[in-house]
C-alpha cells in the first residue's frame, strides 16, 4: 500500500464493490439509477454470479443510469474513489449482528490483505456485519488515516427509526428528523433529545396535537426499530434495499465532495470520552471519508446508553484476532 495518499488528485467517481450478493447488487443498482458513480466495478469470488448481475444491471433502459459497469478483480481497486465491502455471511433470524463476528472477521481480514496489494487512493466503506467490529478491525489492518475506513453504521437504524416514528404520528418520514448513535445493533441509542417533527421537538409536537407520547410509547418505537431487521429476515431471508439506499446517500457525500453530517461508524479517539472502539456518532462525511466526528450535546441517559453500547462492541473486538 502506498504510504502517501494524494488528496489533490482528480476524482473519477470510480466505485469498487467487493461482494456481489443481494446487498452488493442492490448497491450497484441504486448507484446506477442515481447516477452517482461514473464507473462501478463488481468484485466477487463467484465470477459467474458477478457476470450475471452485470448483465442484469446493463439491460435496463439506457437513459436510466449511464455509469460504466463491469466485472473486475482486486487489481481494479487501484485508482478507486470509493471501495465498498459487502462480503460476508448473512444474518439469520435468531442471530444478532455481533454473532456474525467470528466468521465474518476471517472474510474481512482476507479482503484487507487484497486491498493492501492494490490500494492507491479512496476511502473504504464497510457494509458487512457486525459493522462496528469489522470497521474497527479493517481500520487497524489497512493503517489509513483515521476516518478513511468507516462503516455505514446507524444510517439504516436511523432511517428505520424515523419511519417508525412517522408511522406512529401519521406523518411523512421526511417530516421527522432524528439521530441514532452507538452500535449498529441491539444496543443502538435513538436520540429522543434530537427528534423533531416539522422542526418542532417531538414532545411539543405531540402535546400540541394531543397525541400520547410517554415512556411506554418511546420504548415501543425503540423495540420495533431494533427488531425491524429480524422481521424482514424472517419474511424474506435477507435485507438489502434499505442499506443500499443508505449507502447510496453516503456515496453521494464522498463522490460529490458534498460534506454531509451522518451517523456512520468509525474509530473513536476520545470523542464522548470513548477510545479503542468504533461506533456511530454524528460525523462529517466527505471525500476523505468520516473526516470529523462531532460531539453534540446529549442527555445523561443517552450518554449512559452510549457508554453501554461501546462496552458491548468493545467486548467483541477484544475477542477477535489481531
Amino acid at each position: 500500500m502506498n504510504s502517501l495518499i494524494d488528496t489533490r488528485r482528480k476524482f473519477s467517481r470510480k466505485v469498487c464493490i467487493i461482494g456481489v450478493g443481494y446487498v452488493g447488487a442492490s448497491i450497484a443498482y441504486a448507484l446506477k439509477l442515481k447516477e452517482i458513480a461514473h464507473e462501478i466495478v463488481l468484485i466477487d469470488k463467484d465470477i459467474s454470479k458477478a457476470e450475471a448481475e452485470l448483465m442484469d444491471l446493463r439491460h435496463g433502459i439506457s437513459y436510466m443510469g449511464s455509469a460504466i459497469i463491469r466485472v473486475g478483480d482486486f487489481s481494479d481497486i487501484s485508482g478507486a474513489d470509493l471501495i465498498v465491502v459487502t462480503a460476508g455471511l448473512n444474518r439469520k433470524p435468531d442471530q444478532s449482528r455481533l454473532d456474525l463476528a467470528a466468521d465474518n472477521i476471517k472474510i474481512t481480514k482476507d479482503i484487507s490483505l487484497e486491498i493492501q496489494k492494490y490500494y492507491t487512493s479512496g476511502v473504504v466503506l464497510i457494509v458487512s456485519n457486525p459493522n462496528d467490529v469489522l470497521t474497527f478491525k479493517m481500520s487497524q489492518w489497512l493503517g489509513l488515516p483515521r476516518g478513511m475506513v468507516f462503516g455505514t453504521g446507524c444510517t439504516l437504524d436511523e432511517a428505520r427509526f424515523v419511519s417508525v416514528v412517522a408511522d406512529y404520528l401519521n406523518v411523512k418520514p421526511n417530516a421527522v428528523i432524528s439521530q441514532v448513535i452507538g452500535e449498529h445493533g441491539d444496543t443502538q441509542v435513538p436520540l429522543w433529545s434530537k427528534t423533531s417533527v416539522t422542526g418542532v421537538p417531538i414532545v411539543e409536537y405531540c402535546n400540541a396535537i394531543d397525541i400520547r407520547f410517554g415512556d411506554d410509547e418511546r420504548l415501543k418505537v425503540e423495540e420495533t426499530t431494533r427488531k425491524m431487521a429480524v422481521s424482514i429476515i424472517r419474511g424474506k431471508q435477507r435485507t438489502h434495499y434499505g442499506i443500499a439506499s443508505c449507502m447510496c446517500f453516503i456515496a453521494d457525500a464522498v463522490l460529490s465532495r458534498r460534506a454531509t453530517v451522518l451517523c456512520v461508524t468509525s474509530t473513536l479517539d476520545g470523542e464522548y470520552g470513548l477510545k479503542n472502539v468504533a461506533l456511530s456518532v454524528p460525523t462529517v462525511v466527505d471525500h476523505m471519508g468520516a473526516s470529523r466526528r462531532l460531539e453534540e450535546s446529549i442527555t445523561d441517559l443517552e450518554f449512559s446508553r452510549l457508554k453501554a453500547s461501546a462496552e458491548a462492541v468493545r467486548t467483541v473486538i477484544e475477542q477477535m484476532p489481531t
